[in-house]
């Protein structure tokens, strides 16, 4: 019997496939209850790794010998450890997972979304961190929506699509994963559109003053021209009237939070604005992919991706769409967490070009879920 290797894109099979699965996950107690692999059919066991340097006794009859067990930890060490010393005990079926939990937070997993004699359009859904991110291709050229900080995997599909990206937007400044725009911008010499509202000091398109881009035989609109709300330069962008990438403006199940800048009311007054205003002229039709999700069983949809038309989102939130304003920023002000997105104020100062890391720094920044949503239906 040997250790065997699990690849983080063979556990986003088993996630999306909703197998079964038992996980001993190993980091400290308070790291898994922060964040852990998410599972509809997955079951847990929380040791700490030095909980078990003397042997793995204490969990020898926790631990099933008839099915496949998983042993997590944050970066793959001491998960092999503790993966051998149940070899050495006589069990099977015993996996490791390769670089562990800081694996899993990079993993993108491509699905396309939508395609017509005019577009394609590819969601990267981000599987351990909750983040998405999107690429439009149209006659060889691509533009991507929110893009994450692993540039090559968006070059490698662009390549694979034949296109050459050309235009990179972010719906607004990211608090909790460091954005690849600026760095896909100057990798590809893209033109790079943000919000000047959100205080980037690199050198970019403002959107202000946009209210459209068009390329090939896309045209993007930026919506209405503004949807703040979850900081004050998010933005929403409606596709050729048939999608609408929301940011982190409206989830499927929910709204993005506006506590963020410890301004809540005014910024939650400024999301009423946006949902009730802005968003209330589009099409039910229309099919929202957002830049986050909350509970992947519970939002991805048969099609493999995560979205939904406005019409299902409307009457899923009804509440959301019709309280009165009054009431709305007082329940947008109760709801308001004081859980903030792990180092959010040092990503958003990298975000803006203000401060430099590595990539290693990044990593470590990262690490963590994202906490984007404060509420759902209001």
């Amino acid at each position: 019997m040997t250790l065997k290797i699990m690849t983080v894109k063979q556990l986003a099979e088993k996630v999306l496939n909703k197998e079964h699965l038992f996980i001993l996950d190993v980091r400290n107690e308070s790291d898994f209850q922060d964040w852990k692999v998410e599972g509809e059919n997955f079951e847990y066991l929380n040791i700490p790794y030095f909980e078990l340097l003397d042997g793995i006794d204490e969990i020898a009859d926790k631990v099933p010998r008839d099915q496949d067990v998983l042993v997590i930890c944050a970066k793959g060490g001491s998960s092999e450890f503790v993966g051998e010393e149940l070899i050495d005990a006589g069990f099977d079926h015993i996996y490791t997972l390769e670089d562990g939990m800081k694996a899993w937070s990079e993993l993108l997993k491509k699905v396309k979304v939508y395609e017509d004699d005019h577009m394609k359009v590819f969601q990267f859904i981000r599987v351990g961190k909750g983040c998405l991110s999107y690429m439009i291709v149209s006659d060889q050229e691509a533009l991507l929506v929110d893009p994450a900080r692993f540039v090559n995997d968006y070059v490698k599909v662009a390549e694979e699509e034949g296109a050459k990206i050309t235009h990179i937007v972010d719906s607004h400044l990211h608090a909790d994963h460091i954005s690849g725009g600026n760095m896909l911008a100057e990798m590809t010499g893209a033109k790079y559109y943000l919000m000047k509202s959100e205080g980037a000091v690199f050198n970019f398109e403002a959107l202000e003053d946009h209210e459209k881009i068009g390329f090939k035989q896309v045209q993007l609109e930026v919506l209405a021209v503004k949807t703040p709300g979850h900081t004050p330069g998010s933005v929403s962008f409606l596709v050729n009237d048939k999608l609408l990438f929301s940011g982190d403006t409206i989830f499927i199940s929910g709204l993005g939070r506006p506590d963020l800048g410890n301004k809540v009311r005014e910024w939650a007054n400024d999301l009423y604005n946006s949902v009730h205003n802005k968003v209330a002229e589009i099409a039910d039709d229309v099919i929202v992919i957002p830049g986050h999700f909350a509970d992947l069983d519970a939002e991805i949809n048969s099609d493999g991706y995560i979205g939904d038309t406005l019409g299902n989102i409307r009457k899923r939130n009804e509440k959301m769409f019709t309280t009165p304003k009054e009431e709305f920023i007082s329940s947008v002000e109760k709801s308001a967490s004081s859980v903030k997105p792990p180092n959010f104020e040092e990503i958003v100062a990298i975000n803006r070009g203000v401060e430099k890391v590595d990539s290693d720094k990044m990593q470590e920044l990262e690490i963590g879920p994202n906490r984007c949503a404060v509420h759902h239906g209001v």
